[in-house]
């Protein structure tokens, strides 16, 4: 995938060659990059897996429908 307009929400699938563990996951953008996306990768009956993608190691599917939101502490970090 080339640089481009990546939302929050948006679904990419992680090329398989780039990495041995998530290879082949589609990610859920929560936070647009320049240099491509963070997200997550939702693990049944374990909770999520945040990643971080370079655009180049990524191909653009669609939207999702429902976004898990990640809570924030009181100081506005998130956890």
């Amino acid at each position: 995938m080339e640089a481009g307009n990546l939302n929050k929400g948006d679904i990419v699938q992680i090329d398989p060659q780039h990495d041995d563990v998530f290879c082949g996951c589609l990610m859920i953008v929560t936070e647009p990059k320049s240099w491509g996306a963070q997200g997550y990768v939702q693990v049944p009956q374990k909770g999520n897996a945040y990643y971080r993608c370079k655009f180049e190691n990524m191909e653009y599917c669609g939207r999702a429908t429902w976004i898990h939101e990640i809570p924030e502490d009181d100081d506005g970090t998130k956890t």
